[in-house]
């Protein structure tokens, strides 16, 4: 029976690698997997040595503080991987983790198929002979991605974005009831981590105020985890310039977006979110000095955007740093609100990204792939 071994060391790794071992099941039910992940792997008959909850830390403080548990996971991997030799492994995204583990794969002899592609093309150019190396194949969810690696030997798929699917169908649903108190809607998304939220939110809020003096039809959400919840309501107390139609909720940023007229959204995930689900927004982003010097001095791209990083421009406008002035934050988004040229033309470039990130199951990609690998 053949084995496979499957590393997903987070949230959305644990759902995109349970989307995948569903279609693969199609193929053959009996298939043994087992490794790392969460609920949703396990939903789907995976057996799992370690749960996502122990690994899915965020920060490089964060990894140094569990870096001896991190050691003795992967020890307790690779002597699983020694006992049990498993035909091929799926590593799911997890650089830090995963692509240390493929090295090990590798020297011994286990084919190492890889999904969601580590973003070396934005942090580190040098990792990608490297990668060439100790990978077999690989699948990318961003369609440049295939052009990044082929000055090296490696068999690279593009096999479209799975949240492109995932927004697709959510579109369709019917609105949940939301704190909205006028006509016109606005997202306020600061992030999900702390310093983002302390960096971030108060100029938002500023912006929103300044906003508010000049169109009293305005409503602001802002949705955030349930653990940064008292943060934020925090925040807003102390806050002597935030608008007064606002609402904190907890979660729900998809819904958020959806009804939105337009957002303003932290650098990440969100952003591509926003695209996709048909809601105009200005990507902000704001960090300590030094933090943000250090980034650039590694960032390799010309936008943070993933949206303007595919298009090859700056389709959604990006506000970093000094540039996130109440005046010129309200002045960017103003366009976006109403039924302007600008708003049209960003909505129509959301349009092309989405055909440009794939059509279908790119689940369904990647379980064809493994049968041919593995099966």
């Amino acid at each position: 029976m053949p084995s496979l071994l499957v590393i997903a060391g987070e949230y959305s790794g644990d759902m995109h690698a349970a989307d995948v071992i569903r279609e693969l099941k199609k193929t053959d039910p009996e298939l043994d997997i087992w490794g790392v992940g969460g609920e949703k792997l396990r939903a789907e008959g995976v057996e799992t040595l370690r749960d996502i909850k122990e690994m899915d830390v965020l920060g490089i403080a964060e990894v140094l503080a569990k870096y001896s548990f991190f050691k003795r996971v992967f020890n307790e991997v690779l002597a699983e991987v020694d006992r049990r030799k498993p035909d091929a492994a799926l590593l799911v995204d997890y650089p830090g983790f995963n692509l240390r583990l493929a090295r090990q794969l590798k020297n011994r002899g286990i084919k190492v198929l890889y999904y969601v592609c580590p973003q070396v093309w934005a942090w580190n150019r040098g990792r990608i002979p490297k990668m060439a190396k100790m990978i077999d194949r690989l699948m990318v969810i961003f369609p440049f991605e295939v052009e990044v690696f082929k000055e090296v030997d490696l068999r690279v798929d593009f096999v479209g974005h799975p949240m492109v699917d995932e927004l697709r169908e959510f579109r369709e649903t019917d609105p949940e009831p939301l704190p909205w108190n006028s006509k016109k809607k606005i997202a306020l998304l600061p992030g999900s981590r702390k310093q983002e939220i302390h960096y971030i939110l108060p100029p938002l809020l500023e912006a929103a105020r300044l906003m508010e003096e000049s169109r009293p039809d305005l409503s602001f959400i802002i949705p955030v985890p349930e653990r940064r919840l008292a943060m934020v309501e925090e925040i807003l107390q102390k806050s002597k310039k935030a608008p007064r139609n606002v609402s904190v909720i907890t979660g729900q940023a998809r819904e958020v977006l959806k009804q939105a007229d337009a957002a303003f959204v932290a650098s990440g995930t969100a952003t591509l979110e926003a695209a996709l689900l048909g809601c105009p927004a200005v990507l902000v982003y704001r960090g300590g000095f030094l933090n943000h010097l250090f980034l650039r001095m590694l960032i390799r791209v010309p936008w943070l955007g993933i949206a303007n990083i595919i298009s090859g421009r700056e389709i959604m406008p990006e506000r970093l740093q000094k540039e996130m002035r109440s005046i010129e934050l309200a002045a960017t988004i103003d366009p976006l609100m109403n039924d302007t040229p600008a708003r049209a033309a960003m909505l129509e470039n959301f349009q092309t990204l989405e055909k440009e990130l794939g059509t279908g199951s790119p689940a369904g990609r990647v379980a064809e792939i493994i049968s041919t690998e593995v099966i």
